[in-house]
């Protein structure tokens, strides 16, 4: 099955959206528990954590971290969003910096500046979208990021969707309530599919979609810990409290450059693998063996296939027992999570 589909779904009660790209699961997102992020709160300051330059909040969803906090008094009301999903037990992480996202735009109230997505390279393209950008962004003072999808999209499609964003900023900036209170929910695996799934797509809606499309075998594959790499080797992947650990096995590969291939095969296959178990957080990798001299290729192939990943993921660099780390946004729910 070649191409790109996008499935939208319900599993285990919870919506749901796939995208598979030529028959497999590149991207998956699931609803959980806690508030997703982008959530924006009207939040009330706590009690400060001063080992950690941060304050605990009260929010209507429970306690939140708001980290580098200066001359925040406990009592002080501010609007906070959600940037991510918090580990167990642990407060909802999050930032004073609101965003204010859509498909083609961003708008950033706390940025000021006009800036378009650098994937855009064709000058008179540019051009065209900073015309659009000033035109709608004149008078509001606002910040504003134009994303790679508004390339070859027409003027009033991108205007409209500034509009909204700026409309929604608005709304929350200018609000005059008092108490902790819920102001924008974020959104939902459907809408996130519709915002970050930009490249060309067949989109199937209709129920029972994840089963017609191949997604729950797919899914059965990702919930197991084994991942198989080219040349028959696998990652084997293991959440644990702690950390993701990344075990790189070469399997039946016995070739001195065996450790090299497999290892240059899960730096380009990580990402993808990560993203549909909706795994973050810290990630330590034991690669098979390879020579030093190999580590900053492996390094370059990694720092690639990351830049077309939607997570922000920090390389930390190599243990001194060989092992390689990696600093991962809980931006999703884990999938093993949400369909235990």
């Amino acid at each position: 099955m070649k191409g790109r589909t996008i499935v939208l779904d319900h599993i285990a009660g919870r919506e749901a959206a796939a995208l598979m790209v030529d028959g497999q699961l590149d991207d998956f997102l699931i609803a959980g528990d806690a508030p997703p992020p982008g959530t924006i709160y009207r939040a009330r300051a706590d009690r400060p954590v001063k080992g950690q330059g941060g304050m605990f909040l009260t929010t209507p969803d429970g306690p939140a971290f708001l980290r580098q906090v200066k001359g925040l008094a406990p009592g002080t009301q501010l609007l906070v969003q959600v940037t991510g999903y918090p580990e167990p037990g642990k407060a909802l992480p999050v930032t004073s910096k609101l965003l204010f996202k859509s498909r083609h735009a961003i708008v950033t109230p706390d940025a000021p500046g006009l800036n378009l997505s650098r994937s855009i390279r064709d000058e008179a393209e540019r051009d065209r979208l900073l015309e659009i950008a000033h035109d709608v962004m004149e008078g509001h003072g606002f910040g504003l990021i134009l994303r790679s999808s508004c390339a070859e999209v027409a003027a009033e499609v991108i205007a409209e969707d500034i509009e909204a964003m700026i409309s929604q900023a608005r709304q929350v900036l200018e609000d005059k309530g008092k108490g902790c209170e819920t102001l924008i929910e974020g959104d939902g695996p459907h809408v996130l599919a519709w915002r970050d799934w930009t490249d060309p797509a067949e989109v199937v809606t209709e129920a029972g979609g994840f089963e017609d499309r191949g997604v729950l075998d797919a899914l059965e594959r990702v919930r197991g810990i084994a991942e198989p790499l080219p040349g028959g080797g696998h990652l084997y992947i293991q959440p644990t409290r702690a950390l993701v650990a990344v075990d790189v096995n070469t399997g039946s590969d016995t070739s001195l450059a065996a450790g090299q291939k497999a290892n240059f095969a899960c730096a380009k296959l990580l990402p993808r693998a990560l993203r549909v178990r909706g795994l973050g957080g810290q990630i330590t990798l034991d690669l098979a063996p390879m020579a030093k001299k190999d580590r900053r290729g492996f390094e370059a192939a990694l720092r690639a296939a990351l830049k077309a990943d939607s997570e922000e993921t920090t390389l930390a660099g190599w243990t001194p027992l060989g092992h390689y780390e990696l600093q991962r946004k809980r931006g999703r729910v884990p999938v093993s999570e949400a369909l235990s």
